[in-house]
């Protein structure tokens, strides 16, 4: 009844139906919203069981969409790293790929940190560097596993592998490091000068290096793996030797032989695009940086007696390589990693113990050794800065434009320093002698 006291006509058929259609809709609509909560809350309590699973130090808070907390680890320690979690797919990710999806979920925005490279140190504190899986995550991993296994360090794989990291541009790699020896390896801060510059400190490095091999005037040194020239440019401007630069980038062959002509060194040093399997020859001294995790298990031998064979006898051979406790090697050489597939494919980190198992094969006598990976947190965090500044400039490089790309950089730095900064990795520098 109206307020006149008239009655309204009854609803038609097709009014009925328009709201009964409307009403099954919402309906349909809060089922779905239920149905998608339930089933985010049953993953997001499995992936922090997988978490808390064998957690053993420190403590992460989850800041969710809806502003609630939740913490792995000990809810009693100290104030823990922060993560605010802005998709709750992460947790599926979790659930199904482990940490390898926990990468993949930043990469996607679906979580970010107050302190990223506080999270990454607790989580590798926590976990004890080993991640967080389930048999359900190494089941779900296969096709990326096999993936890795495909990217196998042939001649042809490893111009592929190495394309893939060292061929996005050297303007993009010039925009984070040093500007003066343009070095993509762990830098050194000697004692006494450790408030040098990065420039300075990578220099150190090299003088290291050089100092270490003995290198004369009278030498012809071999570099394996020369990135942008700065140990050849080195070596021939401070001890006036012969050097044989080889890698297999375009970008690093074509940028390394400006700097050397632009050095005046060009009479001196020679950098070719060359795989280390085609060498031939006789060097008095071979030095490679870094080079050693983009060989590959399966080409570590091939490697090793390569470098024996074209080392002259009682020639020193320097060798700077990341390496993987021996007790964490062979879980991580079974499997794959966020790193091995979207920064490093066709990469392996190698063990002290597998260096010296291949050199001993292949008749390198080691004489020294120092482990600088403290300094490689200092070193990444110094990039992770100047990466973040080029981010940040009023004119953008076109890399800097792609979100995806520039939080799985900074990820991949943060980590690092984070793996460093916990000595979960370490950075060895070693030198041989040919029996």
């Amino acid at each position: 009844m109206t307020s006149l006291g008239i009655s309204e006509p009854p609803a038609s058929p097709s009014e009925l139906a328009a709201r009964l259609v409307d009403r099954t809709k919402r309906l349909v609509r809060f089922a779905k919203v239920m149905a998608e909560r339930t089933a985010s809350g049953v993953q997001r309590a499995a992936a922090l069981r997988v978490l808390q699973a064998g957690w053993s130090g420190g403590r992460i808070d989850l800041v969710l969409p809806e502003g609630d907390r939740v913490s792995i680890g000990d809810a009693r320690s100290d104030a823990g790293a922060v993560v605010h979690v802005r998709d709750e797919r992460l947790f599926r990710r979790l659930l199904l790929r482990g940490e390898l999806g926990a990468g993949e979920a930043f990469t996607a925005g679906e979580w970010d940190a107050d302190d990223l490279v506080d999270v990454c140190r607790v989580f590798l504190r926590g976990t004890g560097a080993r991640g967080a899986e389930s048999l359900l995550s190494k089941l779900a991993r296969l096709p990326t596993w096999v993936q890795h296994r495909r990217a196998a360090n042939t001649v042809a794989g490893s111009r592929r592998n190495i394309s893939a990291h060292y061929d996005l541009g050297n303007d993009f790699y010039r925009s984070f490091l040093d500007p003066e020896t343009l070095a993509y390896s762990c830098a050194w801060w000697p004692p006494g000068r450790e408030t040098a510059n990065l420039s300075d400190a990578q220099s150190a490095k090299h003088e290291r290096l050089c100092a270490w091999l003995g290198l004369t005037a009278h030498d012809h040194l071999l570099e394996i793996g020369c990135g942008w020239g700065g140990m050849a440019i080195h070596a021939a401007a401070t001890r006036g030797c012969r050097v044989t630069a080889v890698t297999v980038s375009r970008e690093q062959h074509a940028l390394a032989r400006q700097r050397v002509a632009e050095a005046g060194l060009a009479d001196r040093v020679s950098i070719e695009l060359r795989d280390y399997r085609t060498l031939a020859g006789t060097f008095d001294h071979v030095v490679s940086i870094e080079m050693l995790e983009a060989v590959g298990e399966a080409f570590l031998p091939t490697y090793f007696q390569r470098v024996a064979q074209v080392l002259a006898p009682g020639g020193r051979f320097a060798l700077q390589s990341i390496t993987m406790p021996d007790d964490r090697f062979e879980t991580y050489r079974r499997g794959v990693d966020w790193m091995q597939t979207y920064i490093f494919p066709g990469s392996l980190i190698p063990s002290l113990g597998v260096i010296e198992r291949h050199t001993r094969a292949a008749g390198l006598h080691e004489v020294q050794r120092d482990d600088i990976g403290p300094d490689y947190a200092r070193t990444l965090r110094l990039w992770r800065e100047r990466f973040m500044a080029a981010c940040s400039a009023d004119a953008r490089p076109t890399w800097a434009r792609d979100p995806e790309f520039v939080r799985t950089w900074l990820l991949y730095l943060a980590f690092s320093e984070a793996a460093f900064a916990e000595r979960t990795l370490g950075d060895h520098q070693l030198v041989f002698v040919r029996k």
